[in-house]
């Protein structure tokens, strides 16, 4: 027994607008749309999904939680370079020298690219 980890729920001033950047950074598409909610995942039965959902205020301080992701196919720089020109931005957190590159979305959400590579 034991639950099974099916959302992860992103609150977004503009829940289309950060729905596509991810869409785009893991070749996901909407599997649910509703209304101002969308929902990304690799298909309908892709676990967990990401979920965008409309809140008024920008975000204020650092993530408690964040994702992770592996280049695919491309080195970590390359991935980097990729996820930069999508929209991604820098952000020092003071990690220091890491073998992940710390990012943030375009609502300052930080995210790592981890060195290993999927192929």
């Amino acid at each position: 027994m034991g639950s099974t980890f099916t959302e992860l729920i992103i609150d977004a001033t503009e829940p289309q607008c950060l729905a596509e950047f991810w869409m785009a950074v893991l070749d996901w598409r909407i599997t649910y749309p509703n209304g101002n909610v969308v929902q990304i995942a690799g298909d309908e039965s892709t676990c967990p999904a990401l979920v965008f959902v409309p809140v008024p205020e920008a975000k204020q301080v650092k993530n408690r939680v964040h994702i992770d992701v592996n280049p695919s196919g491309c080195s970590q720089m390359e991935e980097v370079e990729r996820l930069l020109a999508l929209g991604a931005q820098r952000v020092d957190m003071g990690q220091g020298e890491q073998s992940w590159v710390v990012l943030a979305d375009p609502e300052n959400n930080e995210f790592c690219v981890l060195r290993s590579r999927v192929d």
